[in-house]
C-alpha cells in the first residue's frame, strides 16, 4: 500500500485520502456555524475546493457526493449555492438526507470521492 497518501492526518481522522486513481474526502463542514445555510455550505465547498486540489484533483472530477443536512427544509437553498458551485455538464452523482449533525448550530456535511 506504498501508494497510500493521507491528507491532513489527525489523531482521530484524516481530512482525505489518496489510493489509486481515486480521492476520498471525509465530511467537510463549515468553521462557522453562526452562518445561514448559505454561508455554511459555502465554506463547506471551500474545503472541498481546497482538499480536492490538495490531492490533485477538481470539483469536475467529483464521482459521487453525498450531503447531509440538519433540515431538509434548507434543501433548496443548498441547491441554489451547490447549483453554482458545480461545472455544467461535471456534475456527480449525489444524495442529500436529513440528518442529526453533531453540533447542533451544524446546517450542513459534504463527503465526496473523486477521481485523479
Amino acid at each position: 500500500m506504498s501508494d497510500l497518501r493521507r491528507i491532513d492526518p489527525g489523531p482521530r481522522l484524516c481530512e482525505a485520502t489518496v489510493y489509486g486513481d481515486r480521492m476520498y474526502l471525509s465530511g467537510m463542514i463549515p468553521e462557522d456555524t453562526a452562518q445561514d445555510i448559505t454561508g455554511q455550505v459555502k465554506q463547506a465547498l471551500a474545503e472541498i475546493d481546497s482538499l480536492l486540489v490538495k490531492g490533485g484533483s477538481d470539483k469536475t472530477k467529483i464521482l459521487s457526493a453525498v450531503i447531509w443536512l440538519s433540515d431538509i427544509g434548507d434543501f433548496a437553498a443548498m441547491n441554489k449555492v451547490w447549483d453554482t458551485w458545480v461545472v455544467p455538464g461535471q456534475t456527480p452523482a449525489r444524495a442529500t438526507v436529513q440528518a442529526r449533525l453533531n453540533d447542533p448550530a451544524m446546517k450542513i456535511e459534504i463527503m465526496v470521492v473523486a477521481a485523479l
